[in-house]
């Protein structure tokens, strides 16, 4: 999932007077947790006047997360005509809910994933996976705790006794995300550790870790959607906080890491957005439309 995960303990301070005021916007990308939702993880009411004039401008938005895409498409609902998601950290991405991109997992990798985190869990580690396929997440693990963290981010849950079947494994799937109650570092050697050299494995919060196709970040699907929409990467805004927001940042001309942000994320970024807990991205979005007054 992405998270704020670790907050620098001095903030540094938003860079205003370098902000690209005027610069030609025509795409703008934001990270969800830790960068456009605010404390209460809700989307800033100020957004949505802001989405509106994007439209108006010609300017495509969209959220980018680890979230999966049912669970995007529903808090977006009220702007679903020609919505643009970037789902599953970057494995699956949607136009007006006609599919850009995916990058499906080898079924061969998923079904040794969920089994040596069945091993894991066996030997007394508390952690759980989310099969994450394209339509709904697959979870074996049911108990309410467990279910209480991938709610935020998976709407459409479905509990199976196997997470790896045939009907799971024939829909495709994009994403494994493994949780665990203590630091998910901790796990991936386990979980993962068989294809940590052939996948793709991103660190998405303390206690979230995602397992994906080799080369697949929210970073590829910006730049299927800019293959696409033929914009480039001077004409793209983004927004992160964590180190799975590093591939989009690197897409994009005119990138921020929010002054929450870790510090990698800020050290790469062109510039620095306030905290999402002080509406970071509306501030900035307004400024760079001219909307400050």
């Amino acid at each position: 999932m992405d998270s704020s995960g670790a907050i620098p303990a001095h903030r540094p301070a938003p860079d205003l007077a370098d902000w690209p005021i005027g610069a030609d916007v025509r795409l703008v990308v934001a990270d969800m947790d830790g960068t456009l939702l605010d404390g209460d993880s809700q989307i800033p009411r100020g957004l949505w006047p802001l989405l509106a004039e994007m439209r108006a401008r010609g300017i495509v938005f969209a959220p980018a997360s680890g979230r999966q895409y049912a669970t995007l498409a529903s808090m977006f609902a009220r702007e679903a005509d020609g919505m643009t998601i970037i789902a599953e950290n970057g494995a699956l991405a949607m136009r007006d809910e006609v599919e850009v991109s995916s990058a499906p997992i080898d079924p061969e990798t998923v079904v040794s994933v969920v089994r040596a985190e069945r091993e894991h869990a066996r030997s007394g580690a508390d952690v759980g996976v989310v099969v994450c396929a394209k339509t709904a997440a697959y979870v074996e693990r049911t108990d309410e705790r467990f279910l209480e963290q991938a709610r935020p981010y998976y709407r459409r849950i479905v509990p199976v006794p196997d997470a790896v079947g045939e009907e799971v494994l024939a829909e495709g799937v994009v994403k494994v995300a493994l949780y665990d109650f203590g630091n998910v570092e901790a796990s991936v050697p386990a979980v993962f550790g068989r294809s940590r050299h052939s996948h793709q494995v991103v660190i998405s919060g303390e206690h979230w870790s995602d397992l994906m196709t080799q080369g697949v970040d929210k970073g590829t699907a910006v730049r299927d959607l800019q293959d696409l929409l033929r914009i480039g990467a001077d004409q793209t805004v983004v927004f992160g906080d964590f180190l799975n927001d590093l591939g989009m940042i690197q897409a994009s001309g005119l990138s921020f890491a929010m002054a929450n942000a870790h510090p990698d994320l800020i050290a790469a970024a062109n510039h620095i957005a306030p905290a999402n807990t002080e509406d970071g991205v509306v501030t900035v979005l307004r400024a760079l439309l001219g909307l400050t007054g």
